[in-house]
């Protein structure tokens, strides 16, 4: 037998260990199958290339509770290792790696999750078990190892009786760490991070129906049937899918298998997902994966944290910020890269130069897929706009090179259920819609109950109106007013319809000058100045006599506010809401509240007019409403 000092010069990194990996111990169970599964995955490769004169057959991880002895083992049928590896990797090799790590991350433990990447996989055991054996056979022929250490520098190492080879695990677990002896928490672990793991992992058995007896069916005497019942066979209890759907070509999958797939990633998600990307690029890069088009709402706080980022079949994280573009992480799926660096900061993530190469092939790959749907099927695609607009939006904004692919699928919706690419809407409203400045204005409602009669005006005059509804539509019409040529978006509220496409003709009013400025003082008299801003505008005379319209820039400032972003630095927020009153001098009605010659008649039906404009509007609440009720049933009698 060997006894020996594991060459370190950190004395106390055991409780170094426990201290700095404390919050993400149950790593340490992800790190074990991890090294168990690169030890069968080299097997298989040194069989193929013929090093290694063993049959390879179909090997498996186990992971066993010993719950009486308060032991944990975890065993493979992997290379395997003579003493001098162990004594070598064990407690050379990794202890450098600890080293290195305790090194760099004395100070602060918070970026500690990820540890097997410093050669630390092995030594995360501690963090649970008061003591640790290995006990390994190599597939040279070699006598087996059996390693010791008890969270010490010092370590055992003799000669082991074992006579298959791979490498035995066992884990004498802490006092505190009982947890870790539970069926229930060591299947969710297993759940978590080896669900997809490339071996077959074994935890216990389970029974099923025998496939090769059919239940028979009886008669009795009386002719009465039963069925016996079926045979039972007790089984391994695989828990993982060692081929998921992202490790397979596209060409092998059918529809049924991407469907399949997204239930077993996602078991409590009842709603079918839109449809797939599959990624799978070897050069410049290593990246293979699938991402699902959830439905999604027009509810900017829906669930992110819904893409899972592995790393060889290894879960890592569903925090993908910074490797997948922001306005991707609503979708869900899977995305496994080994060139991924997973042991840094977030800060150094975002500026690696790999990372950003990969964030790049994504946007493409999802911007070429909506694209090739939107060709193939146009009908289907405007079918599920609504449901993968806030994806496409909100990819528009903030990803350039997202916005310059997506002029060929992103659509624009009418209040009529039309739908048109830009390049289709621009042709199609340029003749009408274009005023004597030369720039095409392009009309738009956010809701079409609340909006119903303006919108109607505008339809009237055979302009089109487009159903712009998103949350974040006051930054996109921003973002396309700045990049394509000459245009403006205006919704139909802003103003009075004359006034949001102002052609050369001009309407002349019924009024003389004097007589407008007796009508402009006397409302200015009536209605409140803190709310409406009085405009008189000579119109049709069949147009309401009084229309309340907001200002688009104010309002379009308060929403972008609202959303985060533009608008910030206007202080708009605390403003209080400001609409313009446009008054008709040509309405016949406007014409009577001038002639009328008592001034309390005067007032109540400029009063009258205010409130049923404001009514239209959806501004008229609470006491003002009911006195308006009251005021005009009293009218009416």
């Amino acid at each position: 037998m060997t006894k020996g000092n594991i060459n370190v010069s950190v004395e106390n990194i055991f409780p170094l260990i426990k201290k700095f990996l404390y919050s993400d111990h149950e790593i340490f169970l992800r790190e074990l199958i991890s090294n168990a599964t690169d030890a069968t995955l080299k097997l298989k490769h040194l069989t193929n290339v013929g090093e290694a004169k063993v049959e390879y057959g179909n090997p498996q991880i186990e992971v066993k509770i010993d719950k009486d002895n308060q032991k944990l083992h975890v065993i493979d049928q992997g290379l395997g290792m003579t003493a001098e590896e162990v004594e070598k990797y064990i407690n050379e090799v990794a202890f450098s790696g600890a080293e290195e790590f305790l090194d760099k991350y004395k100070d602060s433990a918070k970026d500690a999750g990820i540890i097997g990447h410093f050669g630390l996989g092995f030594y995360s055991a501690f963090m649970v078990a008061d003591k640790v054996e290995i006990i390994t056979k190599s597939f040279k022929d070699e006598p087996g190892a059996h390693w010791t250490c008890d969270g010490s520098p010092e370590f055992t190492l003799e000669p082991a009786e074992k006579t298959e080879r791979g490498t035995e695990i066992i884990l004498h677990i802490s006092d505190d760490e009982k947890e870790f002896l539970e069926e229930s928490r060591i299947r969710e672990l297993l759940n978590k991070y080896n669900k997809f793991m490339p071996i077959p992992i074994k935890f216990g058995t389970k029974e099923i129906n025998d496939p090769e007896h059919e239940p028979q069916t009886i008669t009795d005497k009386d002719g009465k049937e039963t069925t016996e019942p079926h045979r039972k066979i007790t089984v391994d209890d695989i828990i993982n899918n060692p081929t998921p759907a992202w490790t397979k070509q596209p060409t092998d999958l059918k529809d049924e298998d991407y469907s399949n797939f997204y239930r077993e990633l996602y078991p409590m998600q009842f709603e079918e997902p839109l449809f797939n990307i599959h990624l799978n690029v070897d050069y410049p890069f290593n990246l293979t994966g699938i991402l699902y088009f959830p439905k999604l709402s027009n509810d900017m706080q829906m669930q992110k944290d819904k893409i899972q980022l592995y790393q060889n079949q290894v879960f890592v994280t569903d925090n993908v910020e910074g490797i997948v573009p922001e306005f991707l992480t609503m979708l869900r799926g899977v995305i496994d890269s080994p060139d991924i660096p997973l042991n840094v900061s977030r800060s150094y993530l975002q500026a690696d130069g790999a990372v950003k190469k990969i964030s790049s092939y994504i946007t493409r790959k999802v911007a070429d897929k909506l694209k090739s749907l939107f060709n193939n099927s146009r009908e289907d695609f405007e079918a599920k706009w609504n449901d993968i607009k806030i994806v496409i939006e909100y990819g528009m904004l903030s990803e350039e090179k997202f916005f310059e692919k997506a002029d060929a699928f992103a659509l624009y919706p009418t209040v009529d259920g039309t739908f048109y690419t830009y390049e289709e809407l621009f042709n199609k409203i340029k003749a009408k819609q274009t005023d004597k400045d030369d720039k095409l204005v392009i009309l738009y409602a956010s809701d079409k109950d609340e909006q119903h009669s303006y919108i109607q005006t505008v339809k009237d005059k055979g302009y089109e109106v487009l159903l712009l509804d998103s949350p974040i539509v006051s930054h996109l019409i921003q973002k396309l007013e700045t990049t394509k040529e000459n245009i403006s978006f205006a919704r139909v509220d802003g103003d009075h319809i004359d006034n949001l496409i102002k052609k050369d003709d001009t309407t002349v009013s019924k009024l003389d000058e004097d007589q407008k400025k007796t009508l402009d003082e006397l409302l200015k008299e009536v209605i409140p100045s803190e709310k409406f801003m009085v405009q008189l505008e000579a119109m049709d005379s069949n147009a309401s006599p009084f229309i309340i319209t907001q200002p688009e820039f104010m309002r379009r400032m308060k929403e972008m506010q609202q959303t985060g972003g533009g608008g910030g630095m206007f202080g708009m927020g605390n403003m209080p809401e400001m609409y313009n009153l446009v008054v008709n001098t040509n309405s016949e009605l406007v014409g009577e509240i001038l002639n009328t010659k008592t001034r309390k008649k005067q007032e109540r039906l400029i009063n009258q007019s205010l409130d049923l404009a404001r009514l239209s509007q959806g501004l008229l609440k609470g006491e003002e409403l009911t006195n308006f009720i009251k005021r005009s049933y009293d009218m009416i009698k």
